[in-house]
Formats: structure tokens, C-alpha cells, sequence
């Protein structure tokens, strides 16, 4: 039952890394292609 318990917050937790991976996969990309706007615009 413990070992149980402990899957399902590894679970929660994997979870949570892969949203963090997301937000920062997407803010890197927005970065890029900002910085790309703005060097092709000047």
C-alpha cells in the first residue's frame, strides 16, 4: 500500500516536470522568434 502511494506522487511528479518542460520548451521558442522579429525588422 506505501509503495502504492509513493507511484502515485512519482506519477503527480512526472507529471508536473513534463508541464514545466512545456512552459519552458514554449517561452523559449517565443524568445526566438521575438528576437528573430525584432533583428529582421530593424
Amino acid at each position: 500500500m506505501k509503495k502504492k502511494q509513493h507511484k502515485s506522487n512519482y506519477d503527480k511528479g512526472q507529471v508536473f516536470v513534463k508541464i514545466m518542460a512545456g512552459i519552458l520548451a514554449l517561452l523559449m521558442m517565443m524568445g526566438t522568434i521575438v528576437t528573430l522579429v525584432y533583428a529582421l525588422m530593424r
